[in-house]
């Protein structure tokens, strides 16, 4: 058992270089390849993750935009239709005032049209009651045979 012991000391002494060695190789790895390989996949997962982000907030910040802009487009078309609206009632009431204007020059001229017509109508009675006793003379004259006429006139 003594051999064996033996064999496995020289083996442990003789692998102790390459043991050696290899830790070594291991720190070596850890220090210098292995922090830096876990910088550039940590700048890399930034970077994706910054862009992702960026992105959302691009996107946050067009949804804002078209939220604003609809919301100008809402307000200017309302201010539209509102001077549309006042436009209309402007030129209603300015057609009432013409209609009202043309309405009380359709009465003037009615009420003289009247009037004249009154008038004509009186001078026309006074005409004939002052026609009246000649016009029944006439007619005398016309129904009853001419002796008569003679006659009764003296």
């Amino acid at each position: 058992m003594d051999v064996l012991l033996q064999q496995i000391g020289d083996l442990v002494l003789g692998s102790m270089p390459t043991l050696i060695l290899f830790i070594l190789l291991i720190l070596g790895y850890r220090f210098i390849l292995y922090g830096r390989l876990m910088q550039v996949r940590e700048e890399r997962r930034a970077r994706t993750a910054g862009a992702v982000e960026k992105s959302r907030l691009a996107m946050a910040q067009a949804d804002l935009r078209t939220q604003e802009y609809e919301a100008k487009l809402r307000a200017a078309r309302a201010d539209l239709m509102r001077r549309r609206e006042q436009r209309v009632q402007q030129r209603n009431a300015e057609r009432e005032q013409a209609l009202a204007a043309a309405r009380v020059v359709a009465q003037e001229k009615t009420r003289a049209a009247q009037q004249a017509l009154e008038a004509q109508t009186a001078e026309a009675r006074r005409q004939i009651e002052a026609s009246a006793p000649e016009l029944a003379t006439r007619v005398l004259a016309a129904v009853l045979p001419p002796a008569r006429t003679a006659e009764s006139a003296q």
